[in-house]
């Protein structure tokens, strides 16, 4: 769950950046009472964010991965890309390549057709991720290679941005496995070329998709996209 803090606690956050085993009187630069700025203090030593020892404060552990996302000059937490990974799944079917497409039954994107992704978790390294992504999403198994990297922004057509996301894109050959057709966030479902150009909401069309996953080498890219809803 998301840690949500106090301005006040930012700065005192802030401050403990730069000035470890700081004393209270070195952290309160904020014009309140002691009583106010105690509550504060309090609030970031039962949040496991800095610790107290012979009258010095620190950061923890914690308090520091925390603090390494905040915007020093602006006390503000910045907001930061999503890192995830895409698995594009392929087969020969009577002489015909098909690509597992799947379509997202939940919101963000309602409808939308895509790759199958996931959020990489703290930890875990986008092969394990993409392997651990693909098991539960389908059911099946199969050969995983890194393809590349795509950035995505999603725009809504009046310039707001809407999501910004890394994914580290993974064809996977030899699948093998019974398909889940239907599962709680989507639905799994074999495609020809021809099925897949026909689809409208889609994350990356059918030449975009081909275009990372039949390169001969690792490739880059960033990807805009405009959309009416979100």
């Amino acid at each position: 769950m998301e840690i949500k803090i106090h301005d006040f606690q930012i700065s005192i956050l802030r401050e403990l950046l730069f000035k470890p085993n700081a004393r209270f009187r070195d952290l309160k630069k904020v014009d309140i009472s002691n009583d106010h700025f105690t509550f504060h203090v309090n609030h970031l030593l039962k949040e496991g964010l800095i610790t107290k020892s012979n009258g010095l404060y620190r950061l923890s552990e914690k308090g520091k991965e925390f603090a390494n996302r905040m915007d020093t000059d602006s006390l503000k937490m910045e907001k930061q890309a999503k890192v995830g990974v895409a698995l594009t799944a392929v087969r020969k079917k009577n002489g015909k390549r098909e690509i597992l497409v799947h379509r997202r039954l939940k919101e963000p994107f309602y409808g939308w057709y895509g790759s199958h992704s996931g959020k990489i978790k703290w930890g875990e390294t986008p092969l394990e991720c993409a392997k651990r992504e693909f098991g539960e999403e389908t059911g099946l198994t199969g050969d995983f290679t890194l393809k590349g990297i795509v950035h995505y922004h999603h725009f809504h057509k009046k310039g707001k941005l809407l999501e910004d996301k890394y994914f580290w894109v993974f064809r996977v050959d030899g699948v093998g496995g019974k398909l889940k057709a239907k599962v709680l966030e989507g639905e799994n479902i074999w495609m020809k070329e021809e099925e897949f150009r026909k689809l409208k909401n889609v994350f990356a069309t059918y030449d975009e998709t081909v275009e990372v996953i039949d390169s001969k080498k690792l490739i880059y890219i960033d990807r805009v996209r405009f959309v009416d809803s979100y």
